[in-house]
């Protein structure tokens, strides 16, 4: 299904349209109807966030299309985002069992101090500070 968006004056009017809703509607694509290409929303890095507006329609290449607005978090936003997770990872019933484990600020998640054997089902043992074998 093709979309279409009204623009008056070089801008767009409204939300973009399907080809056949406009055909019952006027009985033609008039000229004051552009062509439209929906974009998907992008899945956003770790320390991204939409800006506002975080989308916007903008005439690219001679098409309409969504514009999607990112910019990267300001400090105090990824310490927020940082906070909440450790915040979490403090929480837990059995966080003493991890002390040794360390925040990992690029990825937002704590990793172990030596990392889990690839093969075999293991489980961290605090006490030991090591992968124990589960059973």
């Amino acid at each position: 299904m093709n979309l279409y968006i009204k623009v008056e004056n070089g801008q767009p009017i409204n939300h973009p349209a399907f080809e056949e809703n406009i055909i019952e509607a006027l009985g033609e694509i008039t000229s004051d109807w552009e062509v439209f290409v929906r974009k998907p929303i992008p899945k956003l890095d770790l320390y991204k966030k939409f800006d506002d507006p975080q989308v916007t329609y903008e005439k690219i290449d001679g098409v309409w299309t969504d514009v999607f607005h990112v910019r990267d978090m300001t400090d105090e936003e990824k310490n927020e985002v940082q906070q909440k997770v450790k915040d979490l990872w403090a929480a837990r019933p059995n966080a003493s069992n991890f002390t040794a484990w360390v925040f990992d600020e690029a990825t937002c998640l704590y990793q172990p101090p030596i990392p889990v054997p690839e093969v075999g089902m293991y489980r961290w043992d605090g006490l030991t500070n090591s992968w124990i074998e589960a059973t």
